[in-house]
């Protein structure tokens, strides 16, 4: 079947490409190099910003959509 054929040809080809593959020895990896913390910094914030493109009624308030519950 064609499938078969092109299926055989797909592997043929792969591994040709593995030949290709170098060897190389295992790495190893110092355990304390990994999750390593940084410090928090703190980030200067504009919420006037945002807050200049909400819509806003009549009284200053901000408009909002309500959510629908969906279960």
């Amino acid at each position: 079947m064609k499938i078969e054929k092109e299926a055989e040809k797909i592997l043929e080809e792969f591994s040709r490409a593995l030949e290709e593959v170098p060897e190389l020895e295992e790495t190893y990896y110092i355990v304390d190099n990994l999750n390593r913390t940084r410090e928090d910094e703190e980030e200067k914030t504009e919420p006037g910003k945002i807050l200049r493109n909400a819509p806003v009624d009549d009284d200053g308030n901000i408009v909002v959509e309500r959510g629908e519950w969906t279960q």
